[in-house]
């Protein structure tokens, strides 16, 4: 069996990379000889970073994506051996801390987080790029709900794809497992567009550097109406929109946005 990137002297920082420019940081997965699947050191440095994109005021704008031909092809599994004895409540507490922490951490930041699905998503590689707020695709993408194959439950994906497809169409992802091309994952309302594998990181940069020209605190509100909105009924929705537009008009970039339309000029949002 292969050493784990610990083991190997690997350190977590060259395989979940990251840097900051024109408030955008970008967050890169760097294990392409795995298809970047995820150890635990590497789930727990992504939730870190996405964690401190929300509170660093100079970030107003996240990328994810992997190197080589692998955006996230899921957990990695290598390091529990076939027939490891379980104690009860263990598995339970893995996926709390693990997969569905880095879902809601995704969820959770306060900043627009675009996926560029460079390659192949699969298992929480694939519902790692579901739960972020825009995603690009690159023409060899490929999403696949690999839990079934490996006759496993899926981590995430039974609370991300019902709300995203509805739940026929989620169901037959899952209960087949298919490999779903970026087109069709595109039709289905997975991913919002499909890029030519040369124009990825092109295309996301633009993307990323318009969202961190915008309304950032504004963003941030409307990220967390829309994703309690399929959860409230009308009355608790309409009550969060209210609450969050009074908020909202505090800010420095509410004020500058009615200022610029009285005045008909560009407005020029700080992110405060």
């Amino acid at each position: 069996m292969p050493d784990s990137p610990r083991a190997s002297g690997n350190s977590v920082d060259s395989l979940v990379q990251h840097a900051t420019d024109s408030q955008v940081c970008r967050i890169t997965l760097n294990r392409p000889e795995a298809l970047n699947a995820l150890t635990p050191d590497q789930r727990d440095r992504v939730v870190e970073l996405l964690a401190g994109a929300s509170a660093d005021p100079d970030v107003r704008a996240v990328v994810l994506t992997g190197t080589g031909r692998g955006f996230c092809a899921g957990a990695d599994l290598r390091g529990t051996p076939a027939g490891t004895e379980r104690v009860a409540g263990d598995v339970a507490r893995t996926i709390r801390l693990g997969a569905q922490r880095l879902i809601a951490a995704v969820l959770d930041c306060e900043k627009p987080v675009i996926a560029a699905v460079n390659g192949t998503a699969a298992g929480i590689g694939a519902h790692l790029a579901f739960a972020c707020d825009l995603v690009l695709a690159a023409e060899s993408a490929r999403f696949i709900e690999v839990f079934v194959r490996r006759g496993l439950v899926p981590d995430g994906g039974a609370y991300l794809l019902p709300r995203l497809v509805g739940t026929h169409r989620a169901k037959e992802l899952m209960f087949f497992g298919d490999a779903l091309t970026a087109a069709d994952a595109e039709r289905l309302g997975l991913v919002n567009r499909v890029v030519p594998d040369g124009e990825l990181d092109k295309t996301a940069r633009e993307w990323a550097e318009r969202l961190a020209a915008g309304p950032t605190r504004a963003l941030a509100l409307t990220k967390q109406l829309v994703n309690a909105s399929l959860e409230s009924d009308r009355a608790s929705a309409f009550a969060a929109e209210a609450a969050a537009q009074e908020i909202n008009m505090t800010t420095q970039d509410a004020r500058e946005g009615v200022a610029s339309f009285v005045e008909r000029r560009s407005p020029e949002f700080k992110g405060r």
